[in-house]
This record gives C-alpha cells, sequence and structure tokens, in this order.
C-alpha cells in the first residue's frame, strides 16, 4: 500500500520526512542533537504522538549506523553512571505519554524544543567560563548526571528529544571531539531500543508506521555518511547558530498550531 495514501501525506510533507530523516542521519555521526528539528518536522506533518512512534525507529537506524564509525572512541564508565537516571526518567516520560493526548504531547514537544534551545544557548555561553568543569567523580559530578539523566530519558521518551541534552551534559564533562561522538552513539543506541516495547505498548508504533520507516530508513543512510565525512570539515559554529534557529522556530510552530 501506497504509505502516502496510507498516512495522507502530500509530496510536499512527503519531501519534508525525506529531508528530516536525511538530518536524522547526519546528526548521529555529525552534531547531535541537531535531529531537534526532524523531531518538528515529523510532529508539524504526522499527528504528534503518531510523530514519536514514527521517528523512534529511524532514531535507531541512525543510531547503529553511528555506533558503527565511532564504537572504539566510546566511554563506559559515563555510560553507566547515566543510564539509572535515564531510566527513571524514561519511566516517568512513559506515565505522562499514558494520559497525554495529541494536543497535550504537541504542546510539549513544542515547549521542549524551546527548553532544549534555551539550554543550548546557555552551554554554548558557559563553556566559555568554565575552565574547570566538574569530573563525574566528584559528588557534584555525580549530581550533574543524574539531574541530566532523568531530564534526558524523560525527554527523550516523549519527544526523541534527549539529544540536547546529552549533548550539553558530555560537553561540559569535557569529551573531545571524538570521544563525544562515541559515547553520544552507544548512549542512544541503547536508550532508544529500550524505548521500544514503552513506545510498542502504548500503540505509538504498529504495521502502519513501520511502513512508512521502511522507505524513510532510505533517507538516513546517506545522512549518516554526509554527516561522517562533514564532521571534519563542517564550520561549527555556524551549524550550530543554524540548529539553534531552526529548532527555536520548530518549537515556536508546534505551540501556535
Amino acid at each position: 500500500m501506497n504509505t502516502m495514501t496510507l498516512w495522507n501525506i502530500s509530496p510536499e510533507e512527503f519531501a519534508a520526512l525525506a529531508a528530516a530523516s536525511l538530518l536524522v542521519g547526519f546528526s548521529k555521526t555529525a552534531v547531535s542533537g541537531a535531529n531537534t528539528v526532524s523531531l518538528a518536522v515529523f510532529a508539524a506533518v504526522l499527528p504528534a504522538r503518531a510523530s514519536t512512534g514514527v521517528l523512534l525507529p529511524l532514531l535507531i537506524v541512525g543510531d547503529v549506523l553511528a555506533v558503527a564509525t565511532y564504537r572504539r572512541h566510546a566511554h563506559w564508565p559515563t555510560l553507566w553512571r547515566l543510564f539509572p537516571a535515564v531510566a527513571a526518567g524514561v519511566a516517568l516520560g512513559t506515565v505522562f505519554l499514558v494520559w497525554a493526548d495529541d494536543g497535550v504531547v504537541r504542546t510539549s514537544i513544542g515547549a521542549i524544543l524551546l527548553l532544549m534551545t534555551g539550554i543550548t544557548v546557555w552551554r554554548r555561553r558557559a563553556a566559555v567560563q568554565d575552565d574547570e568543569p566538574d569530573a563525574v567523580a566528584t559528588r557534584a559530578g555525580r549530581v550533574k548526571a543524574r539531574s541530566y539523566g532523568v531530564l534526558g530519558g524523560f525527554t527523550t521518551m516523549v519527544a526523541n528529544a534527549g539529544g540536547p541534552v546529552m549533548s550539553m551534559y558530555l560537553l561540559s564533562t569535557g569529551f573531545r571531539k571524538l570521544g563525544f561522538l562515541g559515547t553520544s552513539a552507544f548512549f542512544f543506541l541503547i536508550v532508544n531500543v529500550a524505548k521500544l516495547p514503552f513506545s510498542a505498548g502504548l500503540g505509538l508504533i504498529d504495521g502502519r508506521s513501520l511502513l512508512l520507516d521502511a522507505v524513510l530508513a532510505v533517507f538516513v543512510v546517506p545522512g549518516a555518511f554526509l554527516g561522517k565525512w562533514a564532521v571534519k570539515h563542517i564550520n561549527q559554529l555556524l551549524f550550530e547558530r543554524l540548529v539553534i534557529a531552526a529548532t527555536a522556530l520548530g518549537g515556536a510552530q508546534l505551540l501556535l498550531r
């Protein structure tokens, strides 16, 4: 069956979803968190709750490609420290999705995107002043890991928007580029796979959503290869500014829709 007919998607909307899927792959191998733009596009084209279920398998495809690219650079002590708090955040997000209707989810996604924009701007400014970030082994470091873990788990469950939270955390702990990408790749692969049964149980993933995923996954792969190339050449400062602007516009659109 034609997926565009099944979802009542126009050619223009499908092109937007395809471009957003390309960005999913790109963000996984270049700039973690940039897929918040993809989130805004999916939530604008599809029903807000359904968009999270469609996007999740595409994120996992990107995660697999990222792990294959940066697997040797992951820092496992950081990952083990984050997972308990992330699990608590995912549980909170699941409870929220049980009672939240489509309008509440759409508003929440928009608010989360704007919150992530603010966090990203704050992180960029704080990074200049924070010459000695808290080590993960200190008490302050453990508190920070738990706080970011819960927020990251909640936002990734509700809106697949944990990327900016984890980006801020990993950068604040002093990760270099490859270590950042490798740790982030494993983190999101494990967390997103763990979210699958919750999303399926909530009815967010079904045969119809997987059919659309099968079509859109074709666009994730070239995006990941583009990101692998671009991470060595991209002007990071300009790209982050564009992502911040696009994320803010996407969040505002969802709040006003």
